[in-house]
């Protein structure tokens, strides 16, 4: 198994936790290979998306506000798709205990569209 990345963690989010506040979020960190099952860890595949990516600067705190400005920028263009929400940790708790250093980058899966000719 090879990490790739830098073996940061990442988060996928099923739509249903935005929608009825319940629903599978999964913590991944993306490998290259063979991985074997230890305890509740397992292999999974999480697929291959566009994505429209945004980036949240600091605490979580009021990430929802970031979460937000995506979704109202993919809902206004009409592009959203169906597929998990990924977020990707960029510089978190591993790298600073200053939270206000923190870098996220949010992606939300859309289906790209050719510009008009």
């Amino acid at each position: 198994m090879t990490l790739l990345h830098g073996d940061t963690a990442r988060m996928a989010y099923d739509s249903e936790i935005f929608n009825h506040g319940r629903g599978t979020a999964t913590v991944f960190i993306p490998v290259e290979g063979d991985t074997a099952a230890v305890g509740r860890v397992v292999s999974t595949l999480i697929p291959a998306a566009e994505l429209a990516i945004i980036r949240h600067s600091g605490t979580h705190r009021n990430i929802d506000l970031t979460y937000g400005e995506l979704g109202a920028y993919v809902m206004r263009h009409e592009i959203a798709i169906a597929g998990p929400v990924r977020e990707y940790y960029l510089r978190a708790f591993l790298e600073t205990p200053n939270l206000d250093e923190w870098e996220t980058e949010i992606g939300w899966p859309i289906s790209r569209r050719d510009p008009p000719r």
